[in-house]
């Protein structure tokens, strides 16, 4: 699994990391039943917090994109609707227009524009 963070981002590494996976999810490089790298794995990986990860996988949680098991880590479900992934779809979307500085307006507008 390839995932990158960049520390100089003013977005926060475990958001990074959940918009990640969440990313790979989507395209099919994670697909049901797939289990995650260990949190302490993974954080040594990308050179982060081990609770950095975990704070990133109880996103997904809460989502529905990943289950939790203590002692036997993290496992992508995607038995839950569409509507969870486009949730974090557009969870990551407003983030990366906040980082650009774009106006609430301006990203209804470019939706709407994109939804037509």
């Amino acid at each position: 699994m390839l995932i990158r963070v960049d520390p100089s981002s003013p977005r926060p590494l475990f958001e990074q990391l959940a918009s990640g996976i969440r990313g790979s999810i989507v395209d099919g490089r994670l697909v049901d039943g797939e289990r995650l790298p260990s949190a302490r794995a993974l954080a040594e990986q990308l050179d982060i917090n081990v609770q950095t990860v975990l704070h990133g996988y109880r996103v997904l949680r809460d989502e529905g994109l990943v289950e939790l098991h203590r002692g036997r880590g993290a496992v992508v479900t995607v038995r839950v609707g569409g509507h969870m992934v486009l949730a974090g779809l557009i969870h990551d979307l407003v983030a990366e227009a906040r980082e650009h500085r774009v106006a609430p307006a301006a990203l209804h507008a470019l939706i709407d524009e994109a939804y037509r």
